[in-house]
């Protein structure tokens, strides 16, 4: 059976805020959407069955972790990373630039590419815009990142637009080598830091090479939510309408809130996981910390309107245990708990778009995550 050509749909708007649906060689994805992260091919904690359970429509792939290990020339030969990990719906992989920033003293960068060392055995590799794209189709995802740099916070204008101009030369040759087949996509990333004005530069020189989606890159690097917005606001009325709109590693719970009611459509974030592997849930009523002696003797779910197992089925004094015992269990729940909650987010501000109450929406998220976790039992 042939995919279905590569789009974007957008059905419905509230203000800046949009709900769409993106058409994938492996499925559809409603918007605003959510993606766990999967770094190296697996959401830590979670069979695909469990994540596909809370919701989720498409998972993030690393390319770093995977072409170290277990290769995507491996990943290739076994079927791609669908059939490899069993999640037969969309993927998006990053590029790898990221985690390659990271390495500092690992790494050399020229015009080229990135000469690193891997953290796990000091093996030399390079990767190049050309190299990342092969990568990543021979990985099967079904939406391709192009290689950037991922510009420091903070950076000086001068840094800032000598960055700039290295990540659009690197998205040029990028797009250069990417193959064109139905359903797959190549997303652009606009960069420029905090100066909007390069940020426009950005967009301007993407939508000139032209791509299937744009993606915003190198926020929520320490900068803070409140430049995060300023940056939003003046960076995403300036992408293309008809295109779906990606904030990269973003982030908590009110950052996805805002981020919507700015016209972003797409997100990642390790956050939902991570906290979920170190005692901390998220609830309609803010952030829970289940390693707090408070909950020793509570047998009341951890958030009553939740789906997941961990709500339906256990208290929290259970879920308390299992993280003062240091059993596996813990991190398990949480973490299908968190993803749960995430996916509820997007849902629910998918329906608050369609209604054209997103702004009512927000208020009353903000509200009742103000009040804070519900009173200990005495």
């Amino acid at each position: 059976m042939t995919a279905p050509a590569f789009g974007f749909e957008l059905l419905s708007t509230d203000g800046a805020a949009r709900r769409g649906r993106v058409a994938t060689a492996h499925g559809t994805i409603e918007t605003p959407a959510f993606m766990p992260v999967g770094t190296a091919g697996t959401v830590k904690g979670l069979t695909p069955e469990a994540v596909a359970g809370t919701g989720a429509e498409i998972l993030l792939g690393n390319t770093y972790h995977l072409m170290l290990r277990p290769t995507a020339e491996r990943v290739e030969r076994l079927g791609g990373l669908h059939t490899f990990m069993n999640w037969p719906k969309p993927i998006l992989t990053d590029s790898g630039g990221f985690q390659v920033m990271s390495l500092n003293s690992l790494r050399e960068m020229t015009e080229k590419g990135v000469t690193f060392r891997s953290h796990l055995d000091g093996t030399k590799y390079e990767l190049t815009p050309e190299r990342s794209i092969d990568i990543q189709r021979m990985l099967d995802a079904d939406i391709t990142m192009v290689l950037d740099e991922c510009t420091p916070h903070p950076a000086t204008r001068e840094q800032t637009e000598s960055s700039l101009g290295l990540s659009m030369r690197w998205a040029y040759r990028s797009k250069q080598a990417f193959r064109t087949r139905p359903g797959y996509g190549l997303f652009g990333i606009v960069q420029g830091g905090v100066y909007v004005d390069l940020r426009h530069r950005s967009v301007a020189a993407l939508t000139d090479i032209g791509f299937d989606g744009y993606a915003v890159g190198g926020l929520a690097v320490g900068e803070g939510q409140e430049i995060m917005f300023q940056v939003l606001d003046g960076t995403v009325p300036a992408l293309p309408t008809d295109r779906p709109r990606y904030l990269m590693g973003v982030g908590t719970p009110a950052d996805l809130v805002g981020s919507v009611q700015r016209g972003i459509d797409m997100f990642d974030c390790v956050m939902p996981t991570r906290s979920g592997r170190t005692a901390q849930g998220f609830t309609r009523r803010g952030k829970v910390n289940l390693r707090n002696a408070r909950h020793q003797d509570d047998p009341r779910p951890l958030d009553a309107e939740c789906r997941c197992p961990a709500c339906r089925n256990y208290s929290r004094a259970y879920l308390h245990h299992l993280f003062r015992s240091e059993e596996m269990l813990g991190p398990i729940l949480l973490t299908w708990h968190n993803l749960t909650y995430y996916q509820d987010l997007m849902a629910g501000l998918r329906q608050a778009i369609e209604r054209r109450e997103v702004d009512d929406f927000a208020a009353a998220f903000h509200e009742v995550q103000g009040r804070g976790d519900i009173p200990a039992i005495e």
